[in-house]
């Protein structure tokens, strides 16, 4: 297939082809960004599911928190990847990722507002 009718021709119609063990490692960091969106929309929704004594308001703001990151993490991942191939295919540093930051504040709320809720049932 020619770099002209790869998808999408924003990434694969610069540069040249990199190592593909380059492109490869990409797209795995990719699939695991992925896979951590499933982790989070699953959890979100057990813990909406399976934590009726607690605060109903405070697990359902947890809940929230936690399916609203995993529905952003697959276009943050899709950018990642992008970034990433295209600083590959032009021989440009790797782009910094602030996905692992925010999904770490992530976590600290809704952590935080289960703490809340066991404490306040």
């Amino acid at each position: 297939m020619t770099a002209d009718r790869r998808f999408p021709a924003s990434v694969y119609g610069r540069g040249v082809e990199p190592d593909a063990r380059f492109t490869l490692a990409n797209e795995r960091t990719f699939l695991a960004w992925i896979r951590t969106a499933l982790a989070f929309l699953a959890g979100g929704v057990a813990l909406e599911v399976l934590g009726p004594d607690l605060n109903a308001a405070l697990r359902l703001a947890a809940s929230l928190v936690l399916i609203s990151s995993g529905v952003l993490v697959p276009l943050a991942a899709w950018v990642g990847w992008a970034r990433a191939e295209r600083a590959l295919r032009e021989g440009r540093p790797l782009p910094a990722s602030p996905a692992g930051a925010a999904l770490g504040a992530a976590v600290g709320v809704a952590g935080f507002l289960l703490i809340l809720a066991i404490l306040f049932p």
